[in-house]
């Protein structure tokens, strides 16, 4: 393939900033917090033990946790201690959601998604060197307490005037549904582990969306009461598109960090399509470019938006950094050969099916004609329209020119499996064998 290969950005912080508080503003990723002068001070100071807690509500994570696995990265590279909290036991009960209850899942596929979401923390984390990220589950330290242990030791602390006053917990009892019992005592639960990472690892800072703000706060407001000590907290704000539609979202589906639930060329196109006035942004939050890098892509934007530089290098840099370098460049390779820039022969098997994901797929016998293939495709409406694409040269299998309509499908099966069909410059379609 000639497609031009890139090197992602080196992890690094940007040392123009006078401290990663400075950089974690500039980036747009502080939207609330405690104490702000005294959390700089402390960011700026010796190592802290800070964390931010993941929940097994799906068996992968998503473009909104990257946002937090980022943010943990970024104060590892600060110097800070990274603790992965990874919730076997709050994903047993659920964080309450804007509406309804959640759906509680058996505990075996709790306890399954718990182990799918560490593997895929832990391939953001450095867990080497003095500041060496470690992974807790917070089932270690409430499965073996009992309900009346945890009402006398914990929920003697908590205040439920306070309670209810929370953002999300305010509206579900607002609502017609209500909220359970099971659901209201979350935010004791959330608070807890902050008072038994304190207790252990000497944390001393969560981190998490803006929207768990009210979570946050009930630990350090636990830690205070019981510890007499004061810890910090900042909410990252909920990232939204310039148009006001959800962020993460492709045609309505969530952007999955597992390649499986989410293809990578799904993934790159998804970056690869982000809007001129989002872009920048995007490149702020989700990748390790410099400030000066950014800034020159951002007049890119402005002076050339037509040669999308912006949204290359930051899809790009965000795939490799989820998929890795090699899938990253096949999925460009194989997306400059659907439209005749490389040779499809030359594409591996997964990575032409996560392309080829995004076509029309038709199932066709391997002695279905040419000509019946196309129109089964939906790329023509007829017979004599398809003979009339290949007599006048607009007919193209696996990149190749047609002639002969009445040669049978199967003689062009890439890897016997797929052939890629396209009539003139654009019009993309598969055929995959029966």
């Amino acid at each position: 393939m000639n497609a031009t290969k890139a090197t992602p950005a080196l992890q690094s912080n940007d040392p123009s900033f006078a401290n990663i508080w400075q950089e974690l503003k500039w980036r747009g990723l502080v939207h609330v917090s405690t104490d702000e002068e005294a959390l700089e001070e402390v960011l700026a100071g010796e190592p802290i033990t800070y964390y931010c807690g993941f929940d097994p509500t799906a068996p992968s994570l998503h473009l909104g946790n990257l946002v937090q696995i980022l943010v943990l990265r970024r104060l590892q590279l600060a110097g800070h201690k990274p603790l992965g909290l990874v919730g076997g036991s709050t994903g047993l009960i659920g964080d309450p959601r804007q509406t309804g209850e959640r759906t509680l899942n058996p505990t075996e596929v709790v306890e399954e998604w718990v182990g799918r979401l560490r593997s895929q923390i832990e391939r953001f984390l450095s867990f080497e060197g003095d500041n060496a990220a470690r992974m807790v589950n917070n089932l270690d330290w409430t499965a073996g307490i009992s309900a009346l242990e945890f009402l006398r030791n914990i929920g003697k602390y908590f205040r439920v005037g306070t309670m209810i006053k929370k953002e999300t917990v305010a509206k579900r009892l607002a609502s017609d549904e209500g909220i359970s019992y099971t659901e209201f005592s979350y935010q004791v639960l959330q608070g807890y582990d902050y008072l038994e990472l304190y207790r252990q690892y000497d944390c001393v800072l969560q981190t998490g969306g803006s929207d768990q703000w009210g979570n946050l706060t009930t630990g350090t407001d636990l830690i205070r009461r019981v510890e007499g000590k004061s810890v910090h907290a900042f909410g990252t704000p909920l990232i939204t598109n310039s148009d006001g539609s959800k962020f993460g979202k492709s045609e309505g589906n969530a952007i999955w960090l597992d390649g499986e639930m989410c293809s990578p060329y799904t993934f790159y196109q998804f970056w690869l399509n982000t809007a001129d006035a989002d872009v920048i942004d995007r490149l702020k939050v989700f990748t390790f470019l410099t400030r000066a890098e950014i800034e020159e892509l951002a007049k890119e934007v402005e002076e050339r938006p037509f040669a999308r530089a912006a949204q290359r290098k930051l899809a790009w840099e965000v795939t490799a950094m989820v998929h890795g370098e090699e899938n990253t460049q096949k999925v460009i390779d194989a997306s400059a050969a659907l439209f005749g820039q490389g040779d499809l022969g030359e594409i591996d098997l997964a990575t032409l099916k996560s392309v080829t994901g995004e076509l029309q797929v038709t199932e066709v016998e391997e002695q279905t004609s040419i000509v019946e293939a196309f129109v089964a495709s939906g790329l023509v409406s007829s017979n004599s329209e398809a003979r009339r694409t290949i007599r006048d040269g607009g007919a193209y299998i696996n990149n190749q020119k047609i002639s002969d309509g009445e040669q049978v499908i199967g003689d062009y099966f890439l890897h016997d499996s797929l052939a890629i069909l396209r009539r003139g410059k654009r019009n993309l379609a598969a055929a995959a064998k029966k």
